[in-house]
């Protein structure tokens, strides 16, 4: 059987050129795959195959992320708030009004802001490396939280070295057991689009936005609380910026939620994806067919 093919395209919602790419079958159920930071939807180009044989499967960029295009007459102001506009506006473009969402890093307090403003259409939560507890927090963001407090330019300024290339590629090799299992494309891509013109900026003014995510936490966990969707958790305990006490905090407010734990890190699909696969298909056999 050939694989699924992951076909790329442009949006024009929300007056940007909103990039995505989609696999699967168009009238089947559909999963929504959320990026994290630095990345983009790069980053689940061998899992969308995978999923496609039975889902609709659909992977934006975020605007000032991967190849999503923005005018300059358009004005964007990044903020979590304006990016789920515009993911709305996308998913309003294509008609789809349920389904499941695939949490990662920055996609897990958008994918939450799109739960709480769609309840309904939200049937199953996928949660990779997604943190929406204080306790999953790592040493990474000490520095990130006195900025948040301070608005120093001194911390902004210092807090731009975690975004150079060889932190990019620390965090894509996080958890591999050599480097070489991790291919240099994964880092390189990332790279090559954080050099862009006003790359960096945008990508520092949303790490001080996040303050407000992190502020809606106790609304996030409301959710999943008063919901009970079904979810299930991945999560690489080698991540160098969120613990595995975040992923076994799901539990608290899900406590059907199923937690795995691997010998991972941070982009997991990298090493580990012939694992979570099946977990991942069952999970969602069951719960969004």
């Amino acid at each position: 059987m050939s694989p699924v093919p992951v076909l790329n395209h442009y949006a024009q919602v929300d007056g940007l050129n909103l990039f995505y790419r989609e696999a699967g079958p168009k009238d089947a159920p559909v999963v929504l795959l959320l990026h994290g930071f630095p990345s983009s939807s790069h980053q689940f180009r061998e899992l969308m195959p995978v999923l496609g044989e039975k889902y609709r499967v659909i992977a934006p960029d975020f605007p000032g992320f991967g190849f999503t295009e923005i005018p300059d007459a358009r004005k964007y102001e990044f903020t979590a708030v304006n990016i789920l506009q515009t993911l709305e506006a996308l998913l309003d473009s294509l008609e789809i009004r349920s389904f499941a969402i695939y949490l990662h890093d920055y996609g897990a307090p958008i994918g939450m802001r799109l739960a709480i403003k769609r309840p309904e259409a939200v049937k199953a939560l996928i949660v990779q490396n997604g943190n929406i507890y204080e306790e999953g927090w790592s040493s990474y963001w000490q520095p990130v939280r006195q900025w948040w407090s301070s608005a120093d330019p001194a911390l902004r300024q210092s807090l731009q070295a975690g975004l150079q290339p060889e932190h990019i590629k620390g965090l894509w090799q996080a958890g591999a057991k050599d480097g070489q299992i991790v291919g240099p494309e994964t880092y390189t891509l990332d790279n090559s689009l954080l050099a862009l013109p006003g790359r960096m900026d945008i990508l520092l003014d949303l790490f001080f936005d996040h303050r407000t995510n992190v502020a809606l936490y106790p609304v996030f966990q409301r959710f999943i609380r008063e919901r009970q969707v079904p979810v299930i958790v991945f999560w690489g305990g080698l991540d160098p910026v969120f613990v595995p006490a975040g992923g076994e905090a799901y539990k608290r407010d899900a406590p059907r939620a199923v937690v795995k734990h691997f010998n991972g890190g941070h982009f997991m699909l990298e090493t580990h994806l012939d694992e979570m696969a099946p977990d991942m298909m069952e999970f969602l056999r069951d719960h969004l067919n």
